[in-house]
C-alpha cells in the first residue's frame, strides 16, 4: 500500500473512533464549519469517498456522478441538500458504519491501482499519491469542526507531512482559482513537524516566508483557522498574500474563516 493511502486510511479512522464515542444527540449539533451539524459533516465525506471511487472506477463514472451533482445543483438544491437526497436516510451510526466501510472499500481500490495512475476530481487530474493524499486533507480538515465541538485537542502526526505538501503544491492553485496571476517569487515554507523535524519548500533564498508549525500551516491552507489565530511568521508580500486567501481544496473560491470565527473553546 502507498504510504499517502494508508496515512488517509489512518487519518479516517482515528475519526472514526472520536464520532464513535458520540451519543445519538450529538450528530444534529451544528459545528463552528457553516453550522453543519456533524452528521452533515460525516455525510459529506462519505459522498466525497464515493465520488473518489467513481473517479478511480473510469472517467465515465466520474463524469456520471458529477453531472448528477450538478443537475442537483441546477435544480436550486444546496450542496448540504443534494448530498442528503443522494444518501437519504443513512444518518448517525448507520451512516458511521458505511461511511468507514466506503473509505475502506477506496483505499484497497486505490492500492490496486498502478502508481502512475491518474485520476479526475474537482480540480485538475492527480496521481495516485495526491489524490489519495487530498482524500485525507479533507477528512483531516472536516473532522477538526468535529474535534473542536466535541471540545478535544487533536494530536498532531506525521501524517501532517502529506496535507502540507498538497498546501504548498497549491500555491499557484489559490490564484489561479480566483482569476488572477500568483505573485512572485514564490514563499520558502519552513514548518516545524510534529516530532520537531524541519520540512521545506522552495528556495530558502526568498524573502518572502512562511515558517512555524505543519500544524499552523495545514490549518490555514485547509482554510481551518484564520491565519491570525496561529503563530506563523508570514514575511513578504506573496506569501501574506497566499495566507490571506490559501485554499488547497478544489472547488469554486472559498474565503478563510473571520479570525477566532472557529477557535471554539480553544480561543
Amino acid at each position: 500500500m502507498l504510504q499517502q493511502v494508508a496515512d488517509f486510511r489512518a487519518e479516517a479512522e482515528e475519526l472514526y473512533m472520536a464520532l464513535a464515542t458520540l451519543k445519538q444527540a450529538d450528530w444534529q449539533r451544528p459545528t463552528l464549519f457553516k453550522s453543519w451539524t456533524v452528521n452533515d459533516v460525516v455525510q459529506h465525506l462519505h459522498a466525497s469517498d464515493l465520488m473518489a471511487s467513481a473517479s478511480v472506477a473510469g472517467a465515465e463514472p466520474f463524469a456520471r456522478f458529477r453531472d448528477d451533482v450538478q443537475t442537483a445543483r441546477d435544480s436550486g438544491m444546496s450542496r448540504l441538500e443534494e448530498t442528503s437526497q443522494r444518501l437519504g436516510d443513512l444518518t448517525a451510526e448507520r451512516l458511521l458504519e458505511r461511511w468507514r466501510q466506503q473509505m475502506v472499500d477506496l483505499c484497497d481500490k486505490l492500492s490496486a491501482l498502478p502508481a502512475d495512475t491518474r485520476l479526475k476530481w474537482a480540480g485538475p487530474d492527480m496521481g495516485v499519491r495526491m489524490f489519495a493524499t487530498a482524500r485525507q486533507m479533507e477528512t483531516w480538515a472536516h473532522g477538526q469542526a468535529i474535534y473542536d465541538l466535541m471540545r478535544k485537542q487533536r494530536q498532531p502526526t506525521a501524517r501532517l507531512r502529506n496535507i502540507s505538501e498538497l498546501g504548498v503544491r497549491t500555491y499557484g492553485w489559490t490564484f489561479a482559482n480566483r482569476g488572477v496571476e500568483a505573485p512572485g517569487p514564490v514563499p520558502h515554507v519552513g514548518l516545524r513537524g510534529p516530532s520537531g523535524e524541519v520540512w521545506e519548500w522552495n528556495p530558502p533564498a526568498s524573502e518572502s516566508r512562511v515558517i512555524g508549525s505543519a500544524l499552523d500551516f495545514c490549518q490555514v491552507v485547509t482554510q481551518v483557522r484564520n491565519v491570525a489565530d496561529t503563530a506563523l511568521r508570514v514575511t513578504g508580500e506573496p506569501a501574506r498574500l497566499w495566507m490571506s486567501l490559501a485554499q488547497c481544496f478544489a472547488g469554486p473560491p472559498e474565503d478563510p474563516p473571520a479570525p477566532g470565527a472557529r477557535l471554539g473553546s480553544f480561543g
